[in-house]
């Protein structure tokens, strides 16, 4: 058998303004409407011998992840394959997300369970030959290897780490090199991209932890006696204490283990992979013009070569320049020169060093129970757009700061205010108080479309207190 395990987190901060904390790199859609979270979960499932996909993310991150995974899972290959989850209250790095997934691995499928570390952020072409890269690693995995993935390089890449390696062989694990240095290795050969990806059998990964990074497999364990495993359909899912998952040491699976361990392997392998780790791989993807522009979107050039434009809503107008990226989104725009792509998340620091709510959230932001949209804000009043799925609830809360008025665009909604509970239906609305202890439920078959009006001194997200919750974020 083979477990896929998804790594899904990070902030993909590179990829600023699209990917946000609270929407990170892996929920970003394609042109062809798929999120990389989907095409790294078709791509594990769609392997011979499955028996579940695991998931390794963050608690905040799981009503995404089951929605995109939802999407896709009911089809074709992916029919009735059971989806578990492994929730982090927060990140620990990929040592804990893999010793907390090796241990669940190991509880329920036994130490022989072959498991395929997959990022949840790749972008890999050609399923073929990834496929047959899979089955060299799981016969080196059954041998007790620890096995990695190296991809043969396209050009001198300073962006990856390298592994110098000799057929199967891995001679040592080379840092992200200089331009000169890569070139050099590319020249030299026997040098491949590290890809992040990895195989080994449940109990392999957990004696070579044992040896390695004992601390981190101790911890793990630790918290993983204070969790509970929840069944959930054909799989399961398990919220880490968070208590106990806090002691656990930050560190990667690479310096932790790959890079210590005497069982290491490797397999070569060119399967169309990329990490999609700047503007300028994700303007690869579009189909280039004959002055070298790619868009996606609206955008209209004059003059102008070599240049990447995303705008999926407004239109953008480029005239007499070069090599630049262009991302615009409702509430932030970036504009970088090609060269340059890898030095957005300067950016994406200074606007989180500042507090400033555009690197964690944007204008439509999705909930477990649907999502809101920020219409207009300014001096002691906001407006959202707020869409409630069909028998979804709203936590029982309360606001300190902030009133609300409700008016209902289409669809029904059962409101708790206080002690009354009332029904609205298209065109009537209601008032909520701040200190009012409220609730919004749609009882009904289609989505519930309102408006909200905010007033108040302070309208932050963080003016919230939930009473009880049905999605557990109490």
């Amino acid at each position: 058998m083979i477990i896929p395990v998804i790594l899904c987190g990070g902030a993909g901060s590179r990829l600023w303004p699209v990917s946000r904390e609270t929407h990170p790199k892996p929920f970003m859609r394609l042109a062809d409407g798929q999120s990389l979270l989907q095409k790294a979960f078709m791509r594990g499932a769609a392997l011979p011998g499955v028996r579940e996909v695991l998931t390794v993310t963050n608690l905040e991150l799981f009503f995404k992840t089951k929605e995109d995974f939802r999407q896709i899972s009911a089809k074709g290959e992916q029919a009735g394959l059971p989806i578990s989850y492994v929730l982090e209250p927060f990140g620990r790095n990929t040592a804990a997300a893999v010793a907390a997934a090796a241990l669940q691995v190991q509880r329920t499928h036994g130490d022989a369970a072959v498991m395929l570390i997959l990022a949840a952020d790749h972008l890999i072409n050609d399923q073929a030959a990834f496929a047959a890269a899979v089955a060299q690693a799981q016969v080196l995995a059954q041998q007790g290897r620890i096995v990695t993935f190296g991809i043969h390089p396209e050009s001198p890449e300073t962006g990856f780490g390298y592994i110098q390696a000799q057929g199967n062989t891995v001679t040592r694990f080379v840092e992200k090199p200089d331009f000169e240095t890569a070139k050099q290795y590319l020249a030299t050969g026997g040098y491949f991209w590290n890809s992040g990806m990895f195989c080994f059998t449940a109990g392999a990964i957990l004696r070579e932890m044992a040896q390695h990074c004992p601390a981190i497999l101790e911890a793990t364990q630790a918290c993983l006696k204070e969790s509970t495993a929840v069944p959930v359909g054909g799989g399961y899912q398990v919220e880490l204490h968070a208590p106990t998952f806090a002691k656990v040491p930050d560190d990667s699976i690479d310096y932790a283990v790959m890079e210590k361990t005497q069982a290491i392997a490797m397999v070569p392998c060119q399967i169309g992979w990329s990490d999609i780790g700047s503007w300028a791989a994700v303007g690869e993807l579009a189909v280039a013009d004959g002055q070298g522009n790619r868009v996606e979107g609206h955008a209209l050039m004059h003059n102008a070569t070599g240049c990447f434009v995303q705008s999926a809503e407004r239109m953008v107008g480029v005239v007499g320049v070069s090599d630049l990226i262009i991302i615009d989104t409702p509430d932030a725009l970036l504009v970088a020169n090609r060269n340059n792509s890898q030095d957005v998340k300067q950016i994406y620091s200074q606007l989180k060093a500042q507090g400033h709510e555009s690197h964690k959230l944007h204008r439509t932001v999705q909930r477990p129970w649907g999502s809101y949209t920020i219409l207009g804000e300014g001096n002691g009043f906001k407006i959202k757009r707020i869409e409630v799925k069909p028998n979804a609830k709203l936590s029982l809360q309360m606001h300190h700061h902030r009133s609300e008025h409700w008016i209902v665009v289409s669809g029904t909604a059962a409101v708790q205010n206080g002690d009354e509970e009332t029904m609205l239906h298209t065109n009537q609305s209601t008032y909520i108080p701040a200190g009012h202890q409220h609730r919004l439920h749609n009882p009904g078959v289609i989505d519930l479309v309102m408006i909200e009006v905010q007033s108040g001194q302070y309208l932050g997200e963080d003016d919230i207190v939930r009473f009880s919750d049905q999605y557990g974020r109490v």
